[in-house]
């Protein structure tokens, strides 16, 4: 009986060993999965797994700090949440850390359960293998029209030849009837025709000089017209699009991360210029962003390699050393490639448009292109600059296609500042024009005036 009652004992003893070592496994480990996931949301911009960013490297964060401070994940649950509050009650550890990160001040995450700093440890830990990367749709669909283009590229090279040996043959014919006719003109029968033949362009300009002067007065009038129409196209360079110095996508800023253009463009809305962004912009997001790790999306002929080669290149341009942390000093000026450019004599105010005119144009540019329709007032004049991995000149920018857009932009008279300012003018036009209701474009306001845009 005594016998049984101590095995019995020893069977509960280790029944609840391997349950308390199971839920230390599964209930303080966490889910590396939902790590990852609340790692990338509140980490990223300060960590990286193997490398330092602005903080160190937090791969096998859990085993080093237990090595380096004798503290174990407790430790890093207060770190996380409140670090100020850690280090303000005296931690060695914690003190020695802010010193050796040049007392950079972490952000405090409150928010984080003990569940949620559980799972992010979890994936510094054993962080789960990457994903296989999913061919994007239109390097696919590339794939497939190139496929689709072969037979097409052969037809087509058939249908040349043929071509060829047509006018080849046309051109055999022609030469066999030239022959026949000089053997004709030889003849006696010719004889007398020849001797009644004008022999001289003088005889002809004189027989008929009438029509002379009518071909020369047509060829004059077709030659000033492409004299004139040459003039005038020229500076007009639609679909320019210069190789620049760093290769930058707008396809992948703009579209593919959905970054604001007036994030980079800040002057645009409140200024008459929309200036090139600084080179420190571009570090406010690549200082923790070092390689390229969008393997989704990568242009044909492009590998990853080639982006993170355009990456370095900002870091050589601002002085910025990686591995260090820290600005060198040394920097090197980027010699952009201008794409639009306003002649000297045009006045053009981007916040004119992008803040008074922003809702008119886009309802104005939608309704003329229901199938191309636009969400951001700068695509009116750039195009779908969200599309382009190169950018181009999208549009004429011409005098003709300026007056165009004033003559058919309807002014938003909603507005309390418009209706209360045009409203004598507005009650002119309703009566002026009431079958459109007083519709008041931008050229009814002014936008047809010289002065308006030239100095």
């Amino acid at each position: 009986m005594i016998s049984w009652r101590k095995h019995y004992r020893q069977t509960l003893i280790a029944i609840g060993l391997l349950l308390s070592t199971s839920a230390s496994i599964y209930g303080q480990d966490g889910d590396p999965k939902n790590g990852e996931k609340l790692f990338k949301a509140n980490c990223t911009a300060c960590h990286a797994l193997d490398k330092q960013v602005v903080g160190p490297p937090l791969k096998g964060v859990v085993e080093r700090v237990k090595t380096e401070g004798g503290v174990d994940k407790d430790w890093l649950h207060k770190w996380i949440k409140n670090n100020k509050e850690l280090r303000a009650s005296g931690d060695k550890y914690a003190n020695e850390i802010f010193e050796k990160f040049n007392k950079t001040e972490m952000q405090v995450f409150p928010n984080l359960t003990d569940k949620d700093i559980d799972d992010i440890l979890a994936y510094t830990t054993n962080p789960p293998a990457p994903e296989e990367p999913k061919k994007d749709a239109t390097v696919q669909a590339g794939t497939t029209d190139g496929a689709q283009a072969a037979p097409q590229s052969s037809t087509t090279t058939n249908v040349v030849i043929i071509s060829l040996l047509a006018i080849a043959a046309l051109l055999v014919w022609i030469l066999l009837k030239l022959r026949q006719l000089v053997k004709l003109g030889q003849s006696e029968d010719l004889a007398g025709l020849n001797e009644t033949r004008v022999k001289s362009f003088s005889e002809i300009y004189a027989k008929y000089h009438y029509v002379g002067k009518g071909l020369i007065a047509i060829l004059a009038l077709l030659a000033t017209y492409g004299i004139w129409n040459w003039i005038m196209w020229i500076g007009v360079y639609k679909g320019y699009k210069p190789e620049q110095p760093i290769y930058f996508s707008h396809k992948i800023h703009a579209g593919e991360q959905k970054i604001n253009c007036q994030l980079c463009h800040s002057s645009a809305k409140y200024g008459k210029v929309s200036e090139i962004p600084s080179m420190n912009v571009c570090m406010n997001c690549h200082r923790t962003i070092s390689e390229y790790n969008a393997q989704h999306y990568m242009e044909p002929g492009k590998d990853k390699a080639f982006y993170d080669g355009e990456i370095q290149k900002i870091y050589a341009a601002t002085g910025w050393d990686p591995a260090k942390q820290q600005y060198t000093g040394k920097t090197q000026p980027v010699e952009w490639t201008r794409i639009h450019n306003m002649p000297d004599f045009v006045y053009f105010n981007h916040a004119q448009h992008v803040v008074a005119g922003e809702q008119a144009i886009i309802n104005s540019f939608n309704k003329k292109n229901p199938d191309n329709k636009i969400d951001v007032v700068c695509k009116a004049c750039h195009g779908k600059i969200d599309t382009m991995n190169v950018v181009q000149m999208a549009n004429d920018f011409t005098m003709g296609w300026c007056i165009e857009c004033h003559r058919t932009t309807e002014v938003d008279m909603n507005n309390g500042y418009n209706k209360e300012y045009f409203k004598n003018l507005h009650d002119k036009l309703k009566k002026q024009y009431p079958k459109d209701g007083g519709k008041i474009t931008v050229d009814a306001i002014g936008g047809l005036e010289c002065g308006k845009c030239h100095y």
